[in-house]
């Protein structure tokens, strides 16, 4: 079976969908067989991710790894037996394709609550969280008294995965590894990065998560989607020597995928 790592939350613009493509990328690159999912029906970030990246190495004549990125496939409404939810046959169905041809099976989740992200959380064996380096963020895991410091209780988000870990529970699956990573850290000791930091690490505690470093805040990111490429290409489509910008940020995946604990992989790109 498939290994399936889920990368979700419940905002957009934490860098899901980056996140996503530099993890399969990478582990395409490490010789392993990965497959794509985005369960986000109307934007397809990740989706659209992969078809620009198909796009440029048809015009360039290139071969990069690539993810097998499987869109959901469409169910006739009528072809819907009484009691059933579309969405969940849908999921159900790439899955299943995917599932004995792939070693890992990345799904990409919307950033709002829905059925489709409600069930791919319920198939994480590793659950990945990007969030921005901000208490604005920080909300969608926990209330936060900003006066005293305090966690006052569990918010939206992880309600979400508490039920998706019972869910598993039930079914007698091995719990969730459920990693949050913490995107656009400024690169100074600032005190609200301070604050932030102490923050999650109080609430890792409380709701069963670990912390990772993940991307620094860079402008190749956004250089990067229009052409499909990841930080892990650049020397394979003519770059030249790297910046010490690249270096670091290639250093951040190779962190990134290592902080996953993955069975049997180690990044050493």
């Amino acid at each position: 079976m498939a290994y399936i790592i889920v990368i979700g939350n419940e905002k957009g613009g934490s860098g899901k969908s980056t996140t996503t493509m530099h993890l399969a990328t990478a582990l395409v690159r490490m010789g392993y067989r990965v497959g794509g999912l985005d369960l986000d029906l109307r934007q397809r970030s990740f989706g659209r991710y992969v078809e620009n990246r198909e796009a440029f190495c048809r015009r360039e004549a290139l071969h990069l790894p690539m993810p097998w990125y499987l869109p959901l496939p469409e169910i006739d409404p009528a072809d819907v037996p009484e009691g059933q939810n579309i969405y969940d046959l849908r999921l159900d169905a790439a899955v299943n394709e995917l599932d004995p041809a792939v070693d890992f099976l990345l799904i990409d989740c919307p950033g709002s609550h829905t059925r489709l992200s409600q069930l791919a959380h319920s198939m994480a064996d590793t659950l990945v969280t990007p969030l921005n380096d901000s208490f604005i963020d920080f909300d969608l895991l926990a209330r936060h008294d900003p006066d005293s410091g305090k966690i006052t209780g569990p918010s939206v988000y992880a309600e979400m995965v508490w039920n998706a870990r019972q869910l598993r529970a039930r079914a007698g699956l091995k719990p969730i590894d459920w990693l949050v990573i913490r995107n656009r850290m400024g690169r100074q000791q600032m005190h609200n990065k301070k604050r932030v930091g102490d923050a999650l690490n109080d609430l890792s505690k409380r709701i069963g998560f670990r912390v990772a470093p993940g991307f620094a805040e860079r402008v190749i990111f956004r250089e990067l989607f229009p052409r499909g490429l990841t930080l892990l290409d650049l020397r394979d489509v003519g770059g030249g020597s790297l910046s010490l910008s690249n270096i670091a940020a290639r250093q951040e995946v190779r962190d990134l995928v290592n902080a996953l604990n993955l069975p049997g992989v180690r990044a050493d790109f």
